[in-house]
């Protein structure tokens, strides 16, 4: 089973939540296995990238050693994120007496239903804390591998209020994925001594998307700044037609994208194509130069989204994805410096600089863009063709 379509629902604004942001693998991997050694009642996990190697070996051994303490353990991972998961590990999380269901694998002949994805990155412990982000659970985040650093991503912590909507939002998960209510101990949410508002931001693809929503409502009342850290810059025509409008109104719009460094060259390439008309109307664009980076932020004045959702067309049609949005002044000043201090490490693109490309470039630019449009109007098609059929 699958999620299915359910009505558009927003979660409200909760006061009283405290939030850390976590930078790179050395820091969020060593405080989430530390959280679930400790766990006493339950663990959630909800996760797309799941490889086999030493981070996963770490969270496999920290979950088998919370199930012999009696913790109740739910565990929800994308099928095809989980590909490169070996049979050993796979054998050892299902064989470990917990919860765990792997999300609607690959079929050709359901090929319209497996291109929906569970693209989330959760974990919930014992329903006082959780972690939101756009890391998976693979080396890559953590070690560097075949002389390539290792991926530059963020993770926000959270406890208080808005943990109860994240405890919500993956309950509902569980039981769409597998048609069962997951049996966990009543979970009591204690509050927090902190004023920091923050809200779950949802995505359940078929163009319920109220993390694109929620972005593009801010673009268009932003004043001062926008600030958008992407890995997959292959957006929707209305967002992108908003940061033009944003720049030519004297906002600061700026984008931090992949160079050389990224995992899928050609979507670097199909990015690329939008360059021309972002820098005509203003827009900055920086292309980070030490590694891949692969962190989803967005900084709109004082409002901030973090998570799993890269913002581009594949995710509004198709993907489940997560977000936390956080309005915080002192919350915004830490994004801020880390948006800083990656623009620094960047190579920033200036119109000029753009016109002179070289001409192989520019063709590649338009080849894989062509790609994308067919892979997008295969997708059309086959959205089509289901209904029609329903």
């Amino acid at each position: 089973m699958i999620f299915t379509t359910t009505p558009r629902y927003q979660f409200p604004w909760r006061a009283n939540n405290r939030f850390e942001l976590f930078i790179d693998g050395q820091q969020f991997y060593p405080d989430m296995l530390a959280q679930i050694q400790h766990a006493q009642h339950s663990i959630l996990l909800e996760q797309y990238l799941v490889v086999s190697g030493r981070v996963v070996t770490q969270f496999v051994e920290a979950i088998q050693g919370a199930v012999r303490r009696g913790v109740q353990v739910y565990i929800l991972l994308d099928d095809y994120g989980a590909r490169a998961l070996s049979p050993a590990d796979r054998q050892r999380l299902l064989q470990s007496a917990l919860h765990c269901h792997f999300y609607n694998p690959f079929r050709w002949s359901a090929l319209y239903q497996s291109l929906r994805r569970d693209h989330r990155k959760l974990l919930i412990i014992d329903g006082q804390t959780a972690f939101v982000g756009g890391a998976g659970l693979a080396d890559s985040f953590m070690y560097p591998s075949d002389n390539l650093p290792a991926w530059h991503d963020v993770v926000v912590k959270m406890q208080g209020a808005v943990v109860a909507d994240w405890h919500h939002a993956f309950t509902r998960a569980w039981q769409q994925a597998t048609g069962q209510i997951p049996l966990m101990p009543n979970s009591v949410f204690k509050p927090v001594a902190a004023t920091q508002p923050g809200q779950v931001q949802l995505a359940d693809g078929l163009l319920n998307n109220e993390i694109i929503r929620a972005a593009v409502s801010q673009i268009k009342k932003s004043r001062q700044r926008i600030w958008i850290a992407t890995p997959y810059f292959v957006t929707t025509h209305k967002l992108r037609r908003q940061l033009r409008a944003a720049a030519r109104r004297g906002v600061d719009v700026r984008l931090l994208l992949p160079g050389e460094y990224n995992d899928h060259p050609w979507i670097t390439h199909v990015a690329r194509r939008h360059y021309l008309r972002l820098l005509y109307a203003g827009v900055q664009i920086f292309e980070y130069q030490p590694r891949f980076i692969h962190a989803k932020l967005i900084l709109c004045d004082n409002w901030v989204s973090i998570g799993s959702s890269n913002l581009d067309r594949w995710n509004q049609r198709w993907n489940h994805d997560a977000n936390v949005a956080i309005q915080d002044a002192v919350f915004t000043q830490r994004v801020m410096e880390l948006f800083q201090q990656d623009f620094a490490n960047s190579k920033p693109i200036s119109l000029q600089l753009w016109r002179q490309r070289p001409w192989r470039q520019h063709w590649r630019e338009i080849w894989h863009g062509y790609k994308v449009l067919i892979i997008h109007w295969v997708g059309y098609w086959l959205t089509q063709h289901h209904r029609h059929d329903k």
